[in-house]
C-alpha cells in the first residue's frame, strides 16, 4: 500500500489540487484531497508536491529503442520495457514490421515469456504492421517480404496467442475477409501504407477496420476530389487515428487541424520509435534495414523515413506546443483513447479499481517517477 499526496491529479471528470492517490494491491484504491487522507503509519507516503499525477502512457507503435530492434531480435522486447518507464510509458504495442511469418511467431513466442524479475513497462501483445501492405506505399518496408492476406496465414493471430493490432491495406485482394475474421477474434485491425480510396477504406471500415496507421504517413495525400484513406479517416466517426507528432512526419499546423478534428477521442499519439530512440546519431536497424539517424530523423539511405526518435512524453510536449490545449486535454491521447481501442478498461485512467499504472511529471511535464502497479520503476536523479 502506497499514498502519493499532494499532486494535482488528473483523473477523467477533473483536475483535483493537492489531491491524493491511495494505491493497494496493484490498483487504485482511493483518489481524494489530501487532506481527506488518514493514512495509517505503515503506509509509504510519496510526497510529490510540485507534480502532476497522470496516468501511465500507452504506445500502440513502437519498433525498438537502445539500439535493439524488435523485429530483428523478439526477444529484445524485454531490455527495451525496462528503458520506457523513463519516458513515462507503462505499456506498449511491440511493433514487428514486415518480414517473414517466421519473425512473427518468433515474437509471438518472445513476448509470451517475461523474463525472471522484469520490472518495466507492459507489452499489451503484437502490433503486426504488415505483411499485408501496398507495395506502392512500403515505406521502409522490405517489399520482399510484402504478401497477399489469406485466412491461412493468420489462423494463429489472437490476442490470446500475442496479437493485439495488426496493419493491413484494405484495399488488397482477401483483405477484408481478413478484417472480419482478426476482428472476431478481438484483434483491432488498422488501415495502412495503404492506396485505398475513399470507397475502398469505407469498405474496409464497415468489415470491422476501427484504426488508421500514423495519419498521413504512406498513404496518399489529402486531395479534394478524392479524400483517399486520409480523408476517410478523418471524415468517419468510427475511426481512431495515430499520429507521430515529432515535427517531422506531420507539419505542427496540419497537426493542429488534426487535433482540430478528432481531438475529441478518436486522436492516439505514437512514436513509431525505432532503435536509435535513446542512442546517438549513427546507423541501427530497422527490420532488414539499415537506417541512418541523424539528430532529428531516422531515414533509409534513399531519403525515406524510417521510424522515429521521438518519445512519448515529448510526443505530449509537442502537442501542447503546435495546438495550444492543456495537459488534461492532451493526456487521453496516451492513456484512456488507446486503452480503450484496446478494449482495456482498467488501464489509462485515475479512477478507483483501475491499475495504478501512474507518472509524475515537472512542472515543465518532464517524467519524475512512473509507477507501474503501484510499485516505482523509474525515478528520475
Amino acid at each position: 500500500m502506497i499514498c502519493i499526496q499532494h499532486a494535482t491529479v488528473y483523473t477523467p471528470d477533473a483536475v483535483m489540487a493537492d489531491g491524493a492517490v491511495v494505491v493497494v494491491d496493484g490498483r487504485i484504491h482511493t483518489i481524494a484531497p489530501s487532506s481527506q487522507i488518514d493514512v495509517p503509519e505503515n503506509v509509504r507516503c510519496i510526497d510529490a508536491t510540485g507534480l502532476h499525477l497522470v496516468p501511465g502512457f500507452i504506445d500502440l507503435q513502437l519498433n525498438g529503442a537502445i539500439g535493439l530492434d524488435f523485429t530483428s531480435d523478439p526477444g529484445s522486447i524485454w531490455p527495451v520495457a525496462e528503458f520506457l518507464p523513463q519516458t513515462g510509458v507503462t505499456s506498449f504495442l511491440p511493433t514487428i514490421i514486415t518480414a517473414p511469418l517466421t519473425a512473427v511467431a518468433a515474437a509471438q513466442q518472445a513476448i509470451s515469456q517475461p523474463p525472471a524479475n522484469f520490472a518495466g513497462a507492459t507489452p499489451l501483445g503484437l502490433h503486426l504492421e504488415g505483411p499485408f501492405l501496398h507495395p506502392d506505399k512500403k515505406g521502409a518496408h522490405n517489399p520482399a517480404h510484402l504478401q497477399w492476406p489469406t485466412a491461412e496465414k493468420v489462423a494463429r493471430w489472437s490476442p490470446e496467442n500475442g496479437v493485439r493490432l495488426v496493419t493491413l491495406a484494405p484495399e488488397l485482394d482477401g483483405a477484408l475477409d481478413v478484417v472480419q475474421q482478426l476482428t472476431e477474434r478481438g484483434v483491432v485491425v488498422s488501415a495502412g501504407h495503404s492506396t485505398a480510396t475513399l470507397s475502398q477504406a469505407t469498405a474496409g471500415f464497415d468489415a470491422g477496420i476501427c484504426y488508421g496507421t500514423h495519419l498521413f504517413n504512406a498513404m496518399p495525400p489529402l486531395h479534394h476530389r478524392e479524400p483517399g484513406l486520409a480523408g476517410a479517416l478523418l471524415a468517419d466517426e468510427r475511426l481512431t487515428v495515430g499520429l507521430i507528432v515529432d515535427g517531422e512526419h506531420v507539419h505542427p499546423e496540419l497537426v493542429k487541424l488534426v487535433w482540430r478534428l478528432v481531438g475529441n477521442g478518436r486522436l492516439t499519439l505514437v512514436t513509431d520509435a525505432m532503435a536509435a530512440l535513446g542512442m546517438p546519431p549513427g546507423c541501427y536497424a530497422l527490420g532488414d534495414h539499415e537506417v541512418r539517424v541523424d539528430k532529428t530523423t531516422a531515414r533509409l539511405p534513399s531519403g525515406t523515413l524510417a521510424g522515429s526518435l521521438l518519445r512519448l512524453d515529448t510526443a505530449v510536449r509537442n502537442l501542447i506546443a503546435y495546438t495550444g490545449c492543456t495537459l488534461a486535454d492532451a493526456l487521453p491521447t496516451v492513456t484512456r483513447t488507446p486503452a480503450d481501442l484496446l478494449g482495456l478498461p482498467h488501464k489509462g485512467r485515475l479512477t478507483p479499481g483501475s491499475d495504478a499504472d501512474l507518472v509524475l511529471l515537472t512542472a515543465d511535464l518532464q517524467v519524475h517517477t512512473t509507477f507501474i502497479a503501484g510499485k516505482i520503476v523509474y525515478q528520475k536523479e
